[in-house]
């Protein structure tokens, strides 16, 4: 064998793919609802650098005073799994899961998720009308109006209060307040 062959040859250490390609994760976390929690579960992400797209909290099992953080977040397959790892060692943190590679298991593309935004829109006339007759369209409900503006209420994938929000900013979009993500993993089991 040449030196050239021996180069070219597989090495062990190259063996595993590796993908450098950003995906997008929904991650589930089960913690304790005390002060500070959520402090530390931020904390690592900007410790590190990493960015949340997404983070919505809320105590879920009152009895047991237990609540659930949802974040969505970017990296590579890597990044993401180092994220799960570290969380899953906070003290506080009793459950993490990535529900996108759970919906993956079962040939899902995503968890079910769903956002909520409160959409004020201001404009009379024909822009009035055609933001009205979106609006219908999006199936966002009007939830205060006056004759001068409007506020849909908007439930949905992220991809659709987008595109709601990109349609309404010709019409007289004034201001946008979002939930952010709320998702939980298909089929019978929990978390």
């Amino acid at each position: 064998m040449n030196a050239q062959q021996n180069v070219d040859a597989p090495s062990a250490y190259f063996l595993a793919e590796v993908s450098n390609e950003t995906e997008t994760h929904t991650l589930s976390l089960l913690v304790d609802n005390e002060p500070g929690v959520l402090a530390r579960v931020i904390g690592l992400f900007s410790g590190r650098g990493y960015n949340i797209d997404s983070l919505t909290v809320s105590e879920t099992e009152h009895e047991r005073h237990l609540s659930r953080i949802t974040i969505v977040t970017t990296g590579t397959p890597m990044i993401i799994e180092q994220i799960r790892h570290q969380l899953d060692r906070l003290v506080p943190v009793h459950r993490v899961t990535d529900l996108t590679v759970r919906a993956k298991r079962t040939n899902q593309d995503k968890p079910l998720e769903r956002e909520l935004a409160l959409v004020k829109v201001a404009g009379t006339g024909e822009k009035r009308l055609e933001a009205l007759r979106l609006g219908d369209a999006f199936r966002a409900t009007v939830i205060d109006a006056t004759t001068e503006h409007f506020v849909f209420e908007i439930t949905g994938r992220t991809s659709k209060i987008e595109q709601f929000i990109a349609i309404m900013k010709p019409l007289g979009l004034v201001e946008v307040s979002r939930t952010g993500v709320a998702a939980v993993q298909r089929g019978p089991e929990g978390l």
